[in-house]
């Protein structure tokens, strides 16, 4: 587990709280008809806008933001350069024995063990890349979009707190709860927002930009392997997409 999206999260409900705390107390801070407003206004244009399906499948996504994702480029260039010499060692089919943790990367070796032609095995491996890219794109839209709408639910909720508050000038006792709701409303809806909906969108953005980069390494190493390219050749061929920085860590 990814410890940083949890912490992050935890802690910037904890700097609002005490803050709070520190000035008053949280009572007046909680009030049902606005987070009614925020929180399921934002859930009910979330699935005007998707379909449930693509709704559940998006929020399975978002797991991958409170996971240690594996396959760093980095590391899938060390092992196929290992499975690359044994290859040109043993020949490809000694290949079938080795484990590796990569799930793709093994399906890679599987279909090349097997004999399937590597015009076919990158047209496969590449398909699934983008079926992955597509899935995970729809997620980060999904977050984007609660991002955008958390606002615009607390726009209308002070809205519906100034009709309110309007209509109950000549009873003062009723001015507090309508204020409350018109200014509590743009509160949550900024929370939700700022601190939920858009981070999760951009970790989710570049976990599935790191995701996409270790596929592309795995296809273009098991292209070479089938081709038969020597461990040098493949790891300048490999490297080549990896940035600058990480190039001189391996190099270190």
């Amino acid at each position: 587990m990814d410890p940083a999206t949890l912490i992050g999260i935890i802690l910037g409900f904890g700097l609002i709280v005490g803050s709070i705390l520190m000035s008053g107390s949280l009572g007046p801070f909680i009030d049902p008809p606005s987070m009614m407003i925020v929180f399921g206004g934002s859930i009910a244009v979330t699935l005007i806008m998707e379909s449930m399906q693509n709704v559940k499948a998006a929020f399975s996504v978002a797991k991958n933001a409170f996971k240690t994702k594996g396959g760093k480029a980095s590391e899938t260039i060390k092992v196929i350069l290992e499975l690359s010499n044994a290859a040109r060692r043993e020949g490809i089919l000694a290949l079938e024995n080795k484990k590796v943790e990569d799930t793709f990367l093994q399906k890679g070796l599987r279909m090349a063990v097997d004999g399937i032609p590597r015009e076919e095995i990158r047209e496969t491996l590449s398909a699934e890349l983008v079926a992955m890219q597509e899935r995970h794109s729809r997620g980060v839209k999904l977050f984007k979009f609660i991002g955008a709408m958390a606002p615009a639910m607390g726009m209308i909720g002070t809205l519906i707190g100034l009709v309110q508050m309007l209509q109950a000038l000549d009873d003062p006792s009723a001015i507090g709860p309508a204020m409350a709701v018109a200014l509590l409303t743009t509160l949550y809806g900024a929370i939700l927002a700022n601190i939920i909906a858009i981070p999760i969108a951009e970790k989710l953005d570049r976990r599935s930009s790191e995701e996409s980069a270790n596929m592309k390494v795995v296809i273009e190493g098991i292209d070479s392997i089938v081709k038969g390219h020597n461990a040098a050749v493949i790891k300048d061929r490999l490297e080549a997409r990896l940035a600058p920085k990480h190039r001189e860590q391996e190099a270190a």
